[in-house]
Order: structure tokens, then C-alpha cells, then sequence
């Protein structure tokens, strides 16, 4: 399941025909030497480690050459963008090179307020971190004493978007629906969903074959090293959200000495054991929970809703539109595999909690098309989908190639059947969307071992206890792999990306590590956000 910090709906769907929310799981002068830590020295990554320092020395002396944005990005001024040039293969860093997208807005408070360049990945894998200086533009208050320090810059990641993008798909293919049942109800209805999953892996390859090698996490981090340098950045300033969570936590193994000030927000768990097979387990569990809270505030403000004043009634309100949409898709395009997608928003986002509950409810009383609008895909949307498209992929590759995964069948269906008995909401759903990295065509790698290594400052952690996409369990592997580390927990909350939401608790101490370096002695527990109101 796609791990990322949203800033608008939007939608992917998985290998196998599930429909998954994609807004789910952020120098010149001298810089320095890009050696690599002795953690990765040890994983036989000499070669990669002398090309990274190779390319980031160049993008030094190149520097960016920043300009007004085309008029087609969306990205209105005064945010300029340019391009950083990248080796496609770090071991050969004088072979085939690829552009990344880079977007940047100034400072917003004088020359001697400026601390240099705040640098964002939103998540996914596969999320595109352009958007990130409107934040400036839109004077976005919750970042408004930061932006007086910083640089707000972002990139699409190598794959993402404007940065070599990479497909699997015809986009327009991809979205037709309605898809099948991702929960199988007969073996042959788990023979065709691994059809369509091997398939995929193979279009990947026909489609994008020459990239997917390299579509790693360690090589975005070497990517995110040079746009360091490019920036003329001696050392790193870096908002990771979601899946940034764990390329900042790469990045930092890889790196250590090269980072400023790094926040982590919604913790990917970065244990060898976890990355990537089992966090997607661990997800279906977080995703039962949070799907649990959202039934009980749906119960709980049954006078708005109508849609039943206990939890279980609203299980069953769910259970019989999911029956109907399998039955008989409604207005021939939503089935249980676009309802997933749809209602998924809920568990990762407090800020869904009440469109999808008035969708669900305007359903109920009888108002079909508000769920049509909601849940289908729109054809005539050929640029959205084809972003959606490009973010599955990368996503896909990214997974299937940082880590090896079970090949056994067996393995898949033992371990999706037990979990799913009580955890039905997102397994299958699940399973199908990862299950590509089972048949990948090309060598999967394996992971990196996250520690602190000589040089790296203190890390700030934020995380929700109750987030489903990214389970509390990463924020505490985290802060235990990076010594000195500060975790700031929101208590009895679960809103995926907590640094964008409003609560002084957590939005003061981000504010005070960004702009001055402290952390509290100690870790922090913060009351929750305030609750949606319907």
C-alpha cells in the first residue's frame, strides 16, 4: 500500500485491478566529500559510493539553472524550477544520465535569516514532492515561521513525473473499472489475480525495462545527495513524510555526515525484516484499526450520518453496499474494488473522514450518483490518470526492487487468507497490489541496514500513534536505529502526515528543531488534533 502524505485526492490503481488511494504509506561553493558510511562501505557499495561523490562534486559546479515554470506544471511564480542531472547507474557514473525536476520558492525573511534549503519528499514511493513550495505561496500558516529561514524546494524523484518517468500501463487501461473483487471468493478467482499481476511485472519490464534496475532507495538518496550539492547546500535539510520517512533514513545510513536537520514524519519501519513484504502485512492490521475509529466517529455522530449509532451497525451498512456494488456495480463502474479505494481515505486521513461518511450517507438515503462521482474513475481525465498511472509504477519498482520477496505462491495465499480472517478491510486488496514483486523481472537487492553513522546530528520523529498506513512500531525502530534521535508521539490520534495538520504541541517543536537545532531532553506525548467535525 502506497505510503505517502497527500495534498488532494488523487487515485492509483494496483497491478491486479485494485483500485488503492495513491494519496495514501519531502554545495556549490564546497561540498563535501560524498563517502559513504562504513554501514554501507560493508554492503559492497564502494562503487556506488565513489559515483555519487563523482556526480554530486559535478552538480556543484553546475549548479541549477533556475527559471520561471512551465505554464502546464501548475506551479505559479514566484516559484522557479530546473533540472539536476543524474547518473541512471551510480556504479557507472559516466554512463547514461537522467534529469530530475527541481522546484524552488526563496525565503520569505531577510539574507540573514536564511538557513538555506528545506528539502521535501511527500512519500509513496512514486508521490512528486513539486508542490511543496505552494506551501510559501499560498502562505500555508503552519509553515509560515519556517518559510522565513528556508528554501522550500522539491523534486520528483527519479521515475516521478517530470524525472524520467517511468510505466507499466497504457494509462487509460489502467483506470477502467470496475475491477474485479479483490477478496477472491474460489481459487480461480485467485488464479486470474495472479495472471494480472504477472502481467503487470511484465509490462513494467516491456515498458520501462532500461530503468527498473535502478529504481532504488539508496539510488534516490544518492539523487537527493546531488540536488544537495547542485543547491550548493554543504549539508542537508529534509522533510521526509511517509515512504520519505525511509529515504531519509537511508539517506542518513548513506550520508550521515552530509545532513543539517532532519524531520521524519510517519515512520516507514526500516528493519531489513520489515521492507517490504511484512510492512505491507503490518499495514493491512494498522488499516483494520483506523478503519474500526472511523466507524465508531461515524456512530458516534449518527444525527449527521444516519448510518447506525454503533460501530457494528456501520460495519453492516458497509458490508451490505459492498454486497450490492459486487452484485451489481453501481452506475456499472463502482465495485468493491473502487469502494476500497474510495473509503480508504477515511483510515489515512482525518480530512476524509467527513466527505466519505456524507458520501456514505447520501448513498444510503438513496443518492447514488454522489458515490459514482466519488469512487469512479473519470476517462476523460487522461492527464490525472496518467499520473496515476506513473506513480503505481514507481511505487512497484521502487518496492519489488529494494528488497527481495517471497516467490511461493503458497507463502502469499497462507499468510493473506490467516490475516484477512480478521482484518478483512485491506488484505487482499493488498496483497494483489504487492504481489507483482513476486514474479519481477529484474535482481531485487537487500536493504540497507539503517544505522547512525559517524556524523549524523539528531533526528526529530512525529508519529500518530493509531496511523495505519505507517504502524507506530516504524517510528520506534527509527528512533532506536538512530542514536539521539526525539520522537514526538500523537497520542491516541492516526492521521497519516502529522506535520501538516494543526496542534501547537507537535507544530511548536518542529518550528523550534528547524529553526534552531533544539529538541526536548526527552521524547513528547501530544494530546491529539482536533477531532473532524461533521
Amino acid at each position: 500500500m502506497r505510503t505517502r502524505q497527500r495534498n488532494r485526492r488523487t487515485a492509483a490503481i494496483g497491478s491486479a485491478g485494485v483500485l488503492v488511494t495513491a494519496a495514501l504509506l519531502a554545495g556549490a561553493v564546497s561540498a563535501p566529500t560524498a563517502s559513504a558510511s562504513p554501514a554501507a562501505a560493508g554492503q559492497g557499495q564502494d562503487r556506488e559510493a565513489r559515483g555519487a561523490a563523482l556526480a554530486a562534486a559535478r552538480a556543484a559546479q553546475t549548479g541549477i539553472d533556475w527559471q520561471d515554470c512551465p505554464a502546464d506544471w501548475g506551479l505559479e511564480k514566484p516559484i522557479q524550477c530546473g533540472w539536476v542531472t543524474v547518473p541512471l547507474d551510480y556504479a557507472e557514473p559516466n554512463g547514461k544520465q537522467i534529469k530530475l525536476a527541481v522546484d524552488r520558492v526563496g525565503n520569505t525573511g531577510t539574507k540573514a535569516e536564511r538557513q538555506g534549503a528545506l528539502v521535501y519528499n511527500p512519500g509513496g514511493p512514486g508521490g512528486s514532492g513539486l508542490r511543496f513550495p505552494r506551501r510559501v505561496v499560498t502562505k500555508n500558516p503552519l509553515w509560515a515561521n519556517v518559510a522565513k529561514a528556508y528554501d522550500f524546494v522539491g523534486f520528483d524523484p527519479r521515475g516521478v513525473g517530470k524525472s524520467a518517468p517511468i510505466s507499466c500501463v497504457d494509462p487509460q487501461e489502467f483506470v477502467k473499472a470496475p475491477k474485479a473483487d479483490p477478496v477472491p471468493d474460489t481459487e480461480a478467482d485467485k488464479l486470474a489475480q495472479r495472471k494480472l499481476a504477472r502481467e503487470y511485472a511484465e509490462g513494467c519490464y516491456e515498458r520501462s525495462g532500461e530503468m527498473l534496475p535502478h529504481m532504488t532507495t539508496p539510488n534516490t538518496a544518492r539523487d537527493l545527495d546531488v540536488i544537495r550539492a547542485a543547491l550548493g547546500e554543504r549539508k542537508l535539510n529534509f522533510l521526509g513524510v511517509s515512504y520519505g520517512t525511509y529515504l531519509g533514513a537511508v539517506y542518513g545510513t548513506l550520508f550521515p555526515g552530509h545532513v543539517r536537520r532532519m524531520v521524519a514524519d510517519s515512520v516507514v519501519n526500516p528493519s531489513r525484516e520489515k521492507i517490504w513484504y511484512q510492512a505491507n502485512l503490518d499495514q493491512d492490521v494498522a488499516f483494520e484499526g483506523r478503519w474500526k475509529d472511523w466507524q465508531d466517529w461515524v456512530a458516534a455522530n449518527d444525527a449527521a450520518f444516519h448510518l447506525g449509532d454503533t460501530r457494528a451497525e456501520v460495519q453492516d451498512k458497509w458490508l451490505e453496499l459492498r454486497a450490492t456494488a459486487k452484485k451489481d456495480p453501481i452506475g456499472g463502474v463502482v465495485g468493491p474494488a473502487e469502494l476500497i479505494s474510495f473509503f480508504q481515505s477515511a483510515p489515512y486521513y482525518d480530512s476524509s473522514w467527513v466527505p466519505v461518511a456524507t458520501v456514505f450517507s447520501k448513498y444510503v438515503a438513496g443518492d447514488t450518483q454522489a458515490l459514482v462521482d466519488a469512487a469512479a474513475p473519470d476517462l476523460s481525465d487522461t492527464a490525472g490518470n496518467a499520473s496515476a498511472e506513473n506513480g503505481n509504477a514507481v511505487y512497484t519498482a521502487v518496492e519489488c526492487a529494494d528488497a527481495k520477496w517471497p516467490t511461493s505462491w503458497q507463502r502469499w495465499d497462507r499468510d493473506n487468507t490467516r490475516l484477512h480472517r480478521d482484518h478483512p478491510f485491506m488484505t487482499w486488496a493488498n496483497a494483489w497490489m504487492n504481489l507483482p514483486c513476486a514474479t519481477w523481472p529484474v535482481k531485487q537487492q537487500t536493504p540497507l541496514n539503517v544505522r547512525t553513522g559517524k556524523g549524523l546530528p539528531l533526528v526529530l520523529i512525529v508519529q500518530a500513534e493509531r496511523d495505519a498506513a505507517t504502524p507506530y512500531g516504524g517510528a520506534l525502530e527509527l528512533h532506536r536505529r538512530f542514536e539521539g534521535s526525539r520522537l514526538i508521539t500523537e497520542k491516541d490520534a492516526g492521521s497519516h502526515g502529522v506535520t501538516g495538520l494543526t496542534n501547537p504541541c507537535v507544530n511548536e517543536r518542529v518550528d523550534a528543531y528547524l529553526l534552531t537545532g533544539k529538541l526536548d531532553g526527552a521524547d513528547v506525548t501530544c494530546a491529539p488534533h482536533a477531532m473532524p467535525k461533521p
